[in-house]
């Protein structure tokens, strides 16, 4: 088997409407298509992020994150540095700033769902031994506490009633 990539991630979403504005107004992803009401295909280069409605509600404190991360892969740590700022103007919930990890720099960011998202750079020679400036921790060490409060903001605004 020889893979070269991955085709496509599928997040389910509790607003398909909140997660398009999110990965296409914020982030930049490009809306490919849509199939009725409650999936919709984002595109960038030539993956794809689908977004399903889901069909019971997730909870951002909830440890059964639908995906545990997935990452967008920029080609300096220059970029990584300026994407962090984009993103922070834009009010994203950061949960991580940018910091120098083993395989380049990084940060990780929440979407509006509790999906947490990891920008980075990759060094040229691949993964590098571990030393002082480097920051090992996993993506669930790091978004434990961020999840738990994003999950309580969200339980301060009222919830949205539909109309019939």
């Amino acid at each position: 088997m020889k893979l070269t990539g991955i085709n496509q991630i599928t997040l389910r979403v509790n607003d398909l409407r909140l997660a398009e504005d999110f990965y296409a107004t914020i982030l930049g992803l490009k809306i490919d298509h849509r199939v009725g009401a409650n999936i919709s295909y984002l595109r960038v280069s030539s993956d794809m992020l689908v977004l399903v409605k889901a069909e019971t509600p997730g909870s951002p404190e909830a440890r059964d994150i639908r995906v545990d991360h997935f990452g967008f892969r920029l080609s300096s740590d220059a970029e990584v540095d300026e994407a962090a700022e984009y993103l922070d103007s834009r009010g994203v919930h950061f949960v991580t700033r940018p910091a120098h990890r083993r395989e380049g720099r990084a940060f990780f960011v929440m979407d509006p769902d509790g999906n947490l998202i990891e920008f980075y750079s990759m060094h040229e020679t691949g993964i590098r031994k571990e030393n002082q400036d480097i920051d090992a921790s996993s993506p669930g060490e790091l978004a434990t506490g961020s999840r738990q409060k994003t999950g309580e903001d969200a339980s301060l605004t009222k919830p949205r009633r539909s109309r019939k």
